[in-house]
This record gives structure tokens, sequence and C-alpha cells, in this order.
């Protein structure tokens, strides 16, 4: 069975641009992990991170931005 732990510990997380400073509704992503990327909750910074696979991440932004 294939090990899919990633190590996020050295990961440089970073808030959405649409991010606010009053505790709004935030979201996190981590860049240079290879073929993945990582989003988490800004508030919750210990919780449970979701891992898309970049194709996946790069359609997703691709339709936001339309």
């Amino acid at each position: 069975m294939a090990n899919n732990a990633f190590d996020l510990s050295a990961a440089h997380w970073r808030k959405s641009s649409y991010s606010n400073g009053d505790g709004g509704d935030c979201v996190e992503v981590a860049d240079g992990l290879p073929g993945v990327v990582p989003v988490r909750d800004s508030k919750v910074q210990d919780g449970p991170v979701l891992l898309f696979r970049t194709p996946a991440w790069t359609a997703f932004m691709a339709g936001v931005k339309r």
C-alpha cells in the first residue's frame, strides 16, 4: 500500500487575497509541494487539510476567475 502522507510542517501558507482582518471566512493555501495543493481554514490551523491534485486545483482556479 502506498504511503499518501504529506509532511506539511515546513509548508508556507498564504491567505486568500479576499480574506479580511476581522476574522471572517479565510482560506489558506500552501505552495511548493510537488503534485498537490494543500488548502485549510486559517482559523483552524491545526485542523484538517484538503489536498487537491495540481491539475484539479488549476482547473478550479480557472473556473473561479471566469
